[in-house]
C-alpha cells in the first residue's frame, strides 16, 4: 500500500469495478454501481479512454536501408517496405493524469515480461509499444523525467500513464500521488503501428468472463479473453474487436459505451 498521502497503491494497476455514472476524484469518466460490483464477485467490469489527448502527426522518412530511386519532379520520396518507421520526437504528444506504483508489483513480472523494480525509470501505458521512451512533464511544477514503456496499465479512468516509484520521485508527484502530465514519446516504435482493441471486463472469476465474452459475440467480433497473472490474483481480461489504427478502437469504444452502457479502455494488442 502507498502512504495515506497517495492513493492505495493497487489502484493504478487494478481494473476496479466501474460502471457508467460520474467519478469522484479517483476516477475519469465514469464508475460502476457498487451493488453490480458486488453480485459480480469483485469482478471488475470495463475499462476507459478518458484522458484528454493531444496528438501532433507528422511524416518521418526513415533512413534507406538499400538506395532508393529518384523521386519524380515534385513527389516525395516513400519509406522502404518492411517495418513501420520509428517514431519522432513531437509525433505523440498526450496530455492527462499520471499515477505511480511499487509494492506490492515491485519484484513481479510486467508486461513485457521483465520483472518490475521500482527504483528503474520506467512506466506501464496502455497503448505505446514497449521499448517506447517518453518524456513525461509535471503540468504543475514543470518538472521533467524519461521512462521507457515495458509494461500495460493504468486500467483506472482518467489516467494515461502509470509511473515507477523514482519517475514518480524525480517530478515530485510520490506525496500527492497523482499529477497532470504531458507526455511525449521522443524515440522508439512508432505508436500508430500495430493493432488494438477495446476492452470491457476484468474479472476475477473466469466464468463470467466467458458469459460477457458469449453475450458480446452475438453483435461484436472477434471478442476475446486475456488473462492476466498479478500480485494478488489472476484476471481475467473481455476485449472487442482487433483493428489496425487506435482512432479504430477509441470509435467502437464510443460504441460500446453508448450501446451497452460500459466504460471502455482502448489498449494495444500484444499478442
Amino acid at each position: 500500500m502507498r502512504s495515506s498521502t497517495g492513493p492505495p497503491l493497487f489502484a493504478a494497476k487494478f481494473d476496479l469495478p466501474t460502471r457508467c455514472v460520474p467519478r469522484g476524484a479517483r476516477s475519469g469518466r465514469h464508475a460502476i454501481h457498487w451493488r453490480l460490483a458486488a453480485a459480480l464477485a469483485f469482478s471488475s467490469l470495463v475499462v476507459s479512454g478518458c484522458a484528454h489527448h493531444t496528438y501532433t502527426t507528422q511524416a518521418p522518412v526513415p533512413p534507406p536501408q538499400q538506395p532508393l530511386p529518384a523521386p519524380a519532379p515534385g513527389q516525395a520520396p516513400s519509406p522502404p517496405s518492411g517495418a513501420p518507421p520509428p517514431t519522432v520526437p513531437g509525433e505523440y504528444v498526450e496530455d492527462g493524469v499520471a499515477s505511480w506504483y511499487g509494492f506490492p508489483f515491485n519484484g513481479h513480472r510486467t508486461s513485457n515480461g521483465e520483472i518490475y523494480d521500482m527504483h528503474q525509470f520506467t512506466a506501464a501505458h496502455r497503448t505505446l509499444p514497449f521499448g517506447s521512451i517518453v518524456r513525461v512533464t509535471n503540468l504543475r511544477n514543470g518538472l521533467q523525467t524519461e521512462v521507457r514503456i515495458n509494461d500495460r496499465g493504468p486500467f483506472v479512468a482518467n489516467r494515461v500513464i502509470d509511473l515507477s516509484l523514482s519517475a514518480a520521485q524525480a517530478i515530485e508527484m510520490v506525496g500527492p500521488g497523482t499529477a497532470p502530465v504531458r507526455l511525449e514519446v521522443i524515440s522508439g516504435p512508432s505508436p500508430q503501428a500495430g493493432f488494438f482493441a477495446v476492452q470491457v471486463g476484468a474479472f476475477v472469476s473466469q466464468v463470467n468472463a466467458q458469459r460477457l465474452r458469449d453475450n458480446l459475440s452475438t453483435r461484436y467480433t472477434p471478442v476475446t479473453i486475456a488473462t492476466y497473472d498479478s500480485p494478488t490474483g489472476l484476471f481475467y481480461r473481455v476485449r472487442v474487436g482487433r483493428f489496425p489504427t487506435e482512432d479504430g478502437a477509441h470509435q467502437l469504444a464510443g460504441e460500446l459505451h453508448a450501446n451497452e452502457q460500459f466504460t471502455t479502455f482502448v489498449v494495444r494488442l500484444d499478442d
